[in-house]
C-alpha cells in the first residue's frame, strides 16, 4: 500500500541556556496505510516531539512531513490546525478529557469541530462509543469513569471522525498493568475497525509486540528492529 505518511529530512533542535540540543537530525520514515508502527527509545529521545511534528502542534527546523499527499509542514497554523482537526487522531497518555463535558459530549465534540451537528453527530459520537464498549455509559460524568474507562473514552473520541492517521503517546502509560492489558485490545480493534493507520509511542514491549514493525529512536534518527516483536492481538 502507498505511504499514509512520509518523513522526509526532518530535524527539530531546543535551546538549553547557551546550548542547542538537536532532538531530531534529518530524520526518515514511511507508514504504509494500515499498518501499526511502534516507536521506541529513552525518554527525552525525542518520541513526543516527533508525535508533535507529524501532527502540527509544532514546527519543525527543517525537513517534510506529508500525510495522505498533503505537506502539513508547509501549512501555517490555522492550516494545520484545521489539517489536525479532520485527518488526524491523538490518544494522550492522561486522556486529556474535559471534566465540564460528559462522556458523550466529550466524543461529538470533535464532530462538531469539523462541522457535524445534531442528530448525526450524536449518531456517531454514540456508535464510537459502543465500538470501544462504553454505549452505556454515554451520559456520565468522566470523573465518574475508571482510568481504563476514561481511556476508551480518548480512543472513541480520537477515532469518531474516521481520521486517516491515529497518533498514540504513551497510551497505556498512566494505566496499571492490569488496565493496560484491558485497554490495548480496545485500542487496537478499534482502529482496525475504522481502517486508521496507527502510530505508537510506547516504553511498553507488550504494547510495541502488537504492532507490524517497530522503530528505535536514537540520536535523533529512527532505525528498524530487523524483525518485529510479535504479539498475540492482531
Amino acid at each position: 500500500m502507498a505511504p499514509v505518511l512520509r518523513i522526509r529530512q526532518l530535524s527539530r533542535s531546543f535551546r538549553e541556556g547557551a546550548r542547542v540540543h538537536r532532538v531530531l537530525d534529518q530524520l526518515e520514515a514511511e507508514v504504509r496505510a494500515g499498518e501499526r508502527v511502534a516507536i521506541m527509545g529513552r525518554s527525552g529521545s525525542g518520541k513526543s516531539t516527533l508525535l508533535n511534528l507529524i501532527s502540527g502542534i509544532d514546527r519543525a527546523d527543517s525537513g517534510t512531513v506529508e500525510i495522505d499527499g498533503v505537506e502539513v509542514t508547509s501549512l501555517g497554523e490555522p492550516g494545520r490546525t484545521l489539517f489536525r482537526r479532520a485527518h488526524v487522531g491523538f490518544v494522550y497518555q492522561f486522556f486529556n478529557l474535559i471534566p465540564t463535558l460528559d462522556v458523550a459530549e466529550n466524543v461529538r465534540l470533535v464532530l462538531e469541530l469539523n462541522g457535524v451537528h445534531g442528530a448525526a453527530a450524536r449518531t456517531r459520537s454514540l456508535a464510537a462509543l459502543e465500538g470501544v464498549g462504553l454505549a452505556a455509559r454515554a451520559y456520565s460524568a468522566v470523573d465518574q469513569l475508571s482510568g481504563g474507562e476514561q481511556q476508551r473514552v480518548a480512543i472513541a473520541r480520537a477515532l469518531v471522525h474516521e481520521p486517516q492517521l491515529l497518533l498514540a503517546d504513551e497510551p497505556t502509560g498512566n494505566l496499571d498493568d492490569e488496565t493496560a492489558s484491558e485497554v490495548l485490545p480496545v485500542l487496537l480493534s478499534a482502529t482496525r475497525a475504522r481502517g486508521a493507520t496507527l502510530l505508537m509511542v510506547t516504553h511498553d514491549e507488550a504494547l510495541a509486540g502488537t504492532a507490524d514493525r517497530v522503530l528505535e529512536l536514537r540520536e535523533g534518527r529512527l532505525h528498524e528492529r530487523q524483525a518485529p516483536l510479535g504479539g498475540a492481538l492482531r
